[in-house]
């Protein structure tokens, strides 16, 4: 079938690009002519495993095409993805879904028959109905657009896979799970591929439903990531290991293993400011006090950036002043050249101010970081960071960084100190190597009479 996806960013690139995997005809839109250009070369404008070879591989088939051209869009097909972004507002926790509105507004009165609009943004609940609303103001007389909602579940490093065989596929209907109409039966069609050759769960609900699921589903995992960071700050002073408690209290199968590795928390383009339009919408429709608990999810998780900074400081005496850190990593996961809110950059950037010469290197993200943070060092390899470094952190827990040679690092470096900021490297090996190893929420046993344990980090043992 044809189909169009508006926005070309991590969600509507990938989304476009695996349509057309699936064998359907797609036309992607974007008001961003250099990002569609290079789109239409079949270059990936961001870093994605995976997705640059079916970008190539179906721009060169003719089956996925790009434009600017909203009446080309409204005329080449009656399916409408809509994958804008929907960043935090200036000022606010409340989510921006101007973009999402733009989209509407001016798709719905180009429409010459009937049409669907797939809402797949992270957006409020309730702005489907408001979308609706737009879409109806606009659309010509006796044209129908009918606004549903199928939000995306997306890991950024993994999103080919997680939207060519999805975990589950929700979709939200204004008639909810008995409605037959045209939006149902398109919908199921571009699916129809995905469910023959490997089925998985179809959810169909109503729109608040859906909409609520995305936002639901972020905020159970930061929560996740910041309890277990939060359990973390009571190992640092108790002198307990973090990493053998999520692993005991992960073997439960109710509880499980992932989402559990403590360190400096998480960041991207979509919890931190999820949870935040979260609370801002809870707050809006009365129901505030159900989503206070996020603030202190929210609080954990940046309190862990400075404690990262506080432990550098630390194991360089007290004073950053005349320090060189080696930052090895600035993308805010592995896998992925995305610096938004990033903790390991934000991390680099306080230690800066706080007098360090910093130098940070990523496998993938150097040009967005350098882009946001221009006045920080950088360089071209891990060695090459750690030249002349006396404390050497790690911020990403990219697959190179765990897998570097601790006598290779000694040779260029000029301190002994290993600052493990997500708890991946391998402590012992680095240890054995004549290596000060420190990392977030692993202290020492407390011994009878010793008096106060070690604070996290601050011991070698």
């Amino acid at each position: 079938m044809r189909m169009t996806v508006f926005g070309t960013g991590y969600l509507g690139a990938t989304h476009a690009a695996c349509m057309a995997e699936l064998g359907h005809e797609v036309l992607g839109v974007d008001v961003d002519e250099a990002k569609i250009e290079r789109l239409r070369r079949g270059e990936v404008p961001f870093y994605e495993p995976g997705l640059p070879e079916i970008l190539r591989k179906h721009v060169d088939s003719g089956r996925l095409k790009f434009t600017t051209d909203y009446a080309e869009a409204a005329e080449f097909a009656d399916l409408h993805f809509i994958g804008v972004g929907t960043p935090q507002r200036k000022g606010e926790f409340a989510a921006d879904t101007t973009y999402v509105e733009d989209v509407v507004a001016r798709l719905s009165p180009l429409l010459t028959r009937d049409a669907v609009l797939v809402g797949k943004s992270t957006v409020p609940v309730g702005t489907a109905v408001r979308l609706q609303g737009i879409a109806d103001w606009h659309v010509r007389s006796g044209v129908r657009a009918e606004v549903v909602w199928n939000p995306e579940f997306l890991r950024e490093g993994f999103a080919v896979k997680d939207t060519l065989t999805p975990d589950r596929i929700v979709i939200g209907l204004p008639g909810g799970e008995q409605e037959q109409s045209l939006a149902r039966e398109l919908v199921d069609e571009a699916y129809a591929p995905i469910l023959e050759s490997d089925p998985c769960p179809v959810i169909v609900t109503d729109l608040a439903t859906s909409e609520l699921v995305k936002v639901s589903a972020n905020a159970f995992l930061a929560t996740k990531i910041s309890f277990i960071n939060a359990v973390s700050e009571v190992c640092e002073a108790a002198g307990a290991d973090v990493t053998v408690l999520a692993d005991a209290i992960g073997m439960d199968p109710r509880i499980g293993r992932r989402f559990l590795g403590a360190g400096l928390g998480f960041g991207g383009g979509c919890l931190p400011k999820d949870i935040r339009a979260f609370m801002a919408r809870a707050g809006e429709l009365g129901a505030d006090e159900a989503m206070t608990f996020l603030r202190e999810v929210d609080s954990i998780n940046m309190r862990r950036r400075e404690r990262m900074v506080d432990l550098t400081v630390e194991a360089c005496g007290g004073t950053l002043i005349g320090k060189t850190v080696a930052v090895l990593g600035a993308a805010f996961k592995p896998n992925s050249d995305d610096v938004r809110d990033s903790p390991a950059l934000n991390v680099a950037g306080m230690l800066s101010l706080k007098g360090a010469q910093t130098v940070v290197f990523d496998p993938q993200a150097l040009d967005n970081a350098r882009a946001l943070f221009p006045t920080l060092g950088y360089a071209e390899s891990a060695l090459q960071a750690c030249d002349g470094a006396d404390v050497v952190l790690v911020a990403t827990e990219w697959a190179e960084f765990v897998e570097l040679d601790p006598a290779a690092v000694a040779e260029v470096a000029r301190g002994r100190i290993l600052l493990d900021g997500r708890n991946c490297m391998p402590g012992d090996t680095w240890r054995e190597a004549g290596w000060t190893y420190r990392a977030l929420g692993r202290g020492v046993p407390v011994r009878a009479g010793s008096g106060t344990p070690a604070r996290a980090g601050l011991v070698t043992a």
